[in-house]
């Protein structure tokens, strides 16, 4: 279960190379990424609004999937009509 995991973490010897360079770069924007786009997942309207900012300006490089959002009414309504009929 959740409780037993154990999160080893990540680690990069920063060299000063190029290529440890682009790494961090990456890591670092899609480790902040990761975190917005949960809480976009969780409808926060102010992650969903930066996510499509990001989706923007990184077109072509990477994309957040973003979260279709429903009418809540609506489907409580078609769940309550879809119980009744059983």
């Amino acid at each position: 279960g959740i409780g037993k995991s154990i999160n080893g973490g990540f680690g990069l010897v920063l060299d000063g190379s190029e290529r440890v360079d682009n790494i961090i770069k990456s890591a670092l924007l899609w480790d902040v990424m990761g975190g917005v786009a949960r809480r976009a997942w969780a409808r926060n309207e102010n992650s969903i609004t930066t996510s499509m900012e990001f989706n923007k300006k990184y077109q072509g490089k990477g994309h957040i999937t973003l979260p279709y959002l429903v009418d809540d009414q609506l489907v409580d309504e078609l769940v309550g009509q879809a119980l009744a009929e059983k």
